[in-house]
């Protein structure tokens, strides 16, 4: 026991004892202890560990549900009802991932027995959400998120070499340099050319799970950069709430974004073009016109839909392998061909820069790459050469209010200085705490 806390009991208890017929000091004497109690609770997953024995581990290759639970000392009858029971929630059978955390729950009640068997099965998604599976008494399966806390912070930078390096000596996170480039000034900024001297300011938001474990930046509110004797300003803004869509807006109310992204992945090299002409050795030059661009990259990299739109099919057929197609518009269609694997379905609504499946080698392809095609007017034609539109301009209907949420937060930001990052801004800590059952 801590020596400030063994001191605390010691005072609590000299007291008792010298003042037995005060009610007072026996009251205090109580509230001291349920606060030396309460503070030894560990709390997690809405448990307190504190009342049972637990055990944490990942999953492993070749690890299913029902390994993971006769490796505990439970029979197959009992694992295929709990599994059963908890589908409708989480199909915690099928949908296991390789190298995710779970924890066992064990009933201290029966530590003494030769044979411990968990009570309770806990396998965390992410860092923010988990599922609960509970066989202690009766089958119960739920899903919880872990409490939020969100904290506006601002930050300023004067660029001497890349933007990344400029985080990177403010010990700021590289997804704010991501965002920066590649969600916010990439249509109007080539951040391959900075110039030193090129300075920017930000207010953007961090993300903490239960107070302490750092979750990366959730958002940028708003940002501000000097480059190549430009001023150019950015506020986010929320302009479809149905479909979630938002999109960056300088001070004019002018959509920083463009229509279609540049290219489909983000680390990747422009290994093909678009070329009605090309012949191929292997083929003894006959005239094979390829109709895509094609982008190298690893196995498994990201593949991310160039703009909004609604997916129309998400299959695998003959030379194309996997593949997802997407209809922008009555004008624009897009595909996205040799994926390892989809990560949409048909008819689902997909935002510029979703990730709608993953680089591969399905069909014909020499090595891992996407096949980026693009239709204008049902005709196949080489992207790089279109006109392609600026992003949908934000509606009259809400120009009104996006200029009145726009001038504080401007005002805000012509206020912070070029100098070091700004302190957390206390004010503006919003934590979301859904649960509230303590077991």
């Amino acid at each position: 026991m801590p020596l400030k806390r063994l001191g605390v009991l010691i005072l609590i208890l000299a007291l008792t004892f010298a003042c037995k017929e005060d009610n007072s000091v026996e009251k205090a004497y109580e509230k001291k202890i349920t606060e030396i109690v309460e503070e030894e609770k560990i709390l997690e997953f809405g448990f307190d560990l504190k009342n049972y024995e637990f055990k944490r581990d990942t999953v492993k290759k070749g690890d299913t549900f029902g390994i993971i639970l006769e490796r505990n000392n439970i029979e197959y009858p009992a694992i295929y009802q709990i599994a059963e029971k908890a589908k409708d929630t989480f199909d915690i059978a099928t949908r296991l991932q390789v190298g995710k955390p779970y924890t066992l729950l064990f009933s201290k009640e029966n530590k003494e027995d030769s044979i411990q068997k968990p009570t309770t099965f806990i396998y965390q998604q992410n860092l923010e959400d988990y599922v609960v599976i509970d066989f202690k008494d009766s089958i119960q399966a739920y899903k919880r998120t872990k409490p939020i806390t969100y904290i506006e912070k601002t930050a300023t930078g004067v660029i001497e070499n890349n933007i990344s390096l400029t985080l990177e000596e403010k010990g700021l996170s590289q997804v704010l340099a991501n965002k920066l480039a590649d969600d916010i000034f990439a249509w109007t900024i080539d951040f391959r050319r900075l110039q030193p001297g090129d300075r920017f300011k930000v207010i953007y938001t961090d993300k903490y799970i239960n107070d302490t474990v750092y979750a990366g930046v959730h958002d940028v509110k708003a940002a501000y950069f000097e480059h190549n004797g430009d001023s150019l300003y950015a506020f986010r803004f929320q302009t479809d709430s149905l479909k979630n869509i938002v999109d960056y807006f300088n001070e004019d109310a002018k959509n920083l974004r463009r229509a279609f992204l540049k290219m489909p992945v983000k680390f990747g090299r422009l290994s093909s073009r678009y070329n009605l002409k090309r012949r191929i050795a292997y083929y003894g030059y006959k005239l094979r016109p390829h109709k895509g661009t094609d982008f190298a990259a690893p196995v498994g990299t990201p593949i991310m839909a160039t703009a909004n739109g609604t997916v129309v099919e998400s299959t695998r057929r003959g030379g194309n392998g996997k593949y997802v197609k997407i209809r922008h518009n009555d004008t624009y269609t897009t595909q996205y061909l040799h994926m390892s694997r989809q990560a949409v379905k048909k008819g689902q609504f997909v935002k510029q820069g979703d990730v709608i499946g993953y680089v591969g080698m399905t069909g014909n392809s020499g090595g891992p790459h996407v096949c980026y095609r693009f239709w204008k007017n049902g005709r196949q034609v080489d992207p790089f050469k279109q006109k392609l539109p600026e992003a949908k301009p934000i509606s009259d209907s809400l120009k009104g209010d996006y200029l009145e949420y726009m001038k504080p937060v401007k005002q805000r930001l012509d206020n912070i200085f070029f100098l070091e990052a700004e302190p957390i801004n206390v004010e503006n800590t919003i934590t979301e705490d859904r649960n509230t059952d303590i077991q």
